[in-house]
């Protein structure tokens, strides 16, 4: 039998050994770095900016006008671009149809824009446009198909118009960072009716079909689901009984996040606790770009969301809500208008050498008419 340290001196080996081969092993298993193990996420996030109505007036067209054949609605965008591109996923309304080149461009009341409009929301950071407004079959069903082909055109994504039957049953998932979001748009309505030849072009608002539509996306393993609505009452800068009656059944449904645009004003948005689940709505996300030049029309906002997924739980959380309020600059340029959308928060102003002293004036009324919606109605 060895000395007492004889036997201490060699235990300690033995652990010594026996920690440098733990400690190889996991230098092995996740590829000679220590630290990934240790520091393994256990959650992954994902940013979502919404912005509201994209419509497109005539002296919109005007501005963007090079020659009889090409337009460039880039300059629009130059100042906020960069709110917009920063991302995972930028989603707008787009309440315009698309048109051909050669074809003649209309503005209200009946949508004809020119498809440059999109290669400039492309280049703004747009991904996701929906497309299911009252102004979808403007131009009849060829118009609304010409509008989602020229959208899948420029690599983005169209939600709430249909090619047929078939397209419009089957539903819209995004994978996203390991993060399925289920996607369902809807209308209050069509300016022009289809008629039953076309009944499948756009989803009208049934909270029968938005039930079906949601259990089925719940049955594909969807993380998330979010829905947009076309709908309200027009410059009413509070929801109408309907608009709210549509928004609690959606959430009772299933739905995790509502935004939703038509009023051409911003309206409340809140976090609301359904079925043990923190859920979100902005009942009108206001215009984004357009020739309304009204208080309250002239303005509109960027919705931010950040969610997370508890990649153990393989649960969905709606971790916070980042707002930035905007507004369209329309001044002069070579004797046509001029339009510019502007983050509208009052310390960038000295960026803007072109605001007169009145455009500061209302661009600042602007900022705190929809401080003082979202401040009351964010929890």
């Amino acid at each position: 039998m060895g000395s007492p340290n004889y036997l201490k001196n060699n235990f300690v080996k033995v652990i010594v050994i026996i920690s440098f081969v733990i400690i190889y092993s996991y230098l092995f298993l996740y590829n000679g770095n220590l630290s990934n193990y240790s520091i393994q996420k256990q959650s992954i996030r994902i940013k979502l900016n919404f912005v509201g109505d994209i419509m497109c007036h005539l002296p919109q067209i005007e501005y963007a006008k090079i020659n009889s054949l090409n337009y460039d609605f880039k300059p629009t965008f130059k100042y906020i671009k960069e709110y917009l591109e920063n991302a995972d996923l930028t989603f707008g309304n787009l309440e315009t149809v698309i048109g051909k080149t050669k074809d003649e461009y209309k503005g209200y009341p009946y949508f004809n824009s020119p498809p440059e409009l999109l290669e400039a929301l492309k280049y703004a950071g747009f991904d996701v446009l929906f497309t299911s407004n009252n102004h979808s079959f403007d131009q009849g069903f060829g118009g609304l198909i010409n509008t989602i082909d020229a959208i899948k055109k420029q690599g983005m994504i169209s939600i709430g118009t249909y090619y047929s039957k078939k397209d419009y049953d089957s539903l819209k998932i995004i994978s996203l960072n390991n993060i399925k979001i289920g996607l369902l748009a809807y209308t209050y309505g069509l300016n022009i009716n289809p008629g039953k030849t076309y009944n499948f072009v756009v989803k009208i608002i049934d909270s029968i079909l938005i039930k079906k539509e949601i259990e089925k996306l719940k049955q594909k393993k969807t993380d998330l689901i979010l829905v947009y609505f076309h709908f309200g009452n027009e410059y009413q800068r509070k929801p109408s009984t309907y608009q709210e009656e549509i928004v609690d059944k959606t959430l009772n449904y299933g739905a995790d996040v509502i935004v939703a645009s038509h009023p051409h004003v911003v309206q409340r948005m809140m976090f609301v606790n359904k079925n043990h689940r923190k859920k979100f709505v902005a009942y009108s996300l206001g215009n984004f770009l357009s020739n309304q030049r009204w208080r309250y029309s002239d303005s509109g906002v960027i919705l931010s969301i950040i969610i997370s997924k508890d990649i153990y739980k393989n649960e969905i959380s709606l971790d916070s809500i980042f707002v930035i309020p905007i507004w369209v600059y329309k001044g002069k340029e070579c004797n046509k208008n001029k339009f510019l959308i502007l983050p509208s928060d009052t310390s960038k102003l000295v960026r803007y050498n072109f605001l007169s002293n009145n455009d500061k004036e209302i661009i600042k009324r602007s900022y705190e008419d929809i401080m003082g919606i979202i401040s009351l109605n964010v929890k």
